[in-house]
């Protein structure tokens, strides 16, 4: 079985749903609220559980309510969590998502509580479990330098790396060769090149740009317009599928 390590956040989501979502001094009254998991790494690790890959997700939570909520996920989906630290000291993260039910568009404000408090020597606790994956998967919600850090470590053992890039956050310049497989979707990669993506010819711009800051491959994910494909070898552009009802 193919192995993935993910390292990300997880924090508890607080969804609040309503007709729109208040400006600035505006009160408003919702329709309804959930509460439920979120974090990009976390959310990857029961994605790629659930698909079948045996998944390691590194990370820190609280020991508290939403951190139990976090264990009792990944028990679920069969995410291996033996280097997910519970700590004492540090809150678990939580997300308030402000929803506008008709549109779909959202507000997110992201505290990312323990798993912020990520260190690099939380990181070589981990690094029997980073060396031996096939694959290594992480976003920039956790610290950067804790990030860049695992990025290296597995690199430098022949790990197969992916760095979504989200949020979007400046990346050094040496980094960049340690990406195997570089993810924004065409507002982060407008971020990095300092033009706006926003049709295949932008992406074919901005994935040459990337090429040739040392990444080996890219897709850069447009929404309803697809995604673009690129490496050295080949470049290529890929619809949506076609599908009868509107995605919000």
């Amino acid at each position: 079985m193919s192995s993935i390590s993910i390292l990300g956040i997880y924090v508890a989501d607080l969804a609040f749903f309503g007709k729109s979502i208040p400006v600035a001094g505006e009160t408003l009254i919702g329709e309804n609220y959930v509460i439920g998991p979120g974090g990009k790494g976390s959310n990857q690790a029961v994605a790629a559980a659930k698909a079948g890959a045996k998944t390691y997700f590194i990370s820190k939570i609280g020991d508290d309510q939403f951190g139990s909520m976090a264990t009792k996920i990944y028990d679920e989906a069969g995410v291996d969590y033996s280097k997910l630290i519970i700590s004492s000291k540090h809150a678990t993260g939580a997300a308030g998502i402000l929803v506008d039910q008709q549109s779909g568009k959202n507000a997110i404000n992201v505290v990312p509580g323990a798993a912020g408090a990520l260190t690099n020597e939380d990181i070589d606790k981990a690094s029997d479990i980073i060396k031996n994956s096939e694959v290594f998967l992480t976003q920039l919600e956790a610290p950067k330098e804790v990030v860049f850090y695992s990025l290296k470590m597995a690199h430098d053992n022949s790990v197969t790396t992916i760095l979504n890039p989200a949020p979007a956050a400046s990346i050094d310049k040496h980094i960049y060769p340690l990406i195997d497989y570089f993810t924004p979707n065409e507002t982060e990669a407008s971020f990095y090149v300092n033009h706006t993506v926003e049709n295949e010819s932008d992406a074919k711009k901005a994935s040459d740009q990337f090429l040739e800051w040392g990444i080996k491959n890219i897709i850069i994910t447009m929404g309803e317009k697809g995604a673009f494909f690129a490496n050295k070898e080949e470049q290529f552009h890929v619809p949506i599928i076609n599908l009868q009802n509107p995605v919000v």
